[in-house]
């Protein structure tokens, strides 16, 4: 799994979150996806790197702007055998 970090410029409200979530959604094979607009940041967990200048452009669409992608990390999954 792989969590991924966006900043994103233009949300304003509630609306915007929901519109950012749901392109990301339409566009990707993802798991989960969260927008903050008060943070401008979104976070996506999916089973893969997503590419940059898609995510770019499915942002853009919306009327906000990707400004960075500070972070992409490797979830890894722990092992729930107890002993």
């Amino acid at each position: 799994m792989v969590k991924t970090k966006l900043r994103i410029d233009g949300m304003m409200c509630s609306m915007c979150e929901a519109h950012i979530n749901d392109a990301i959604r339409n566009a990707f094979d993802i798991k989960k996806v969260s927008s903050s607009r008060k943070s401008g940041i979104t976070e996506i967990t999916s089973e893969s790197a997503l590419d940059y200048e898609k995510l770019k452009s499915v942002i853009e669409k919306t009327g906000c702007s990707l400004v960075s992608c500070d972070g992409i990390e490797e979830i890894k999954k722990k092992s729930r055998l107890f002993k």
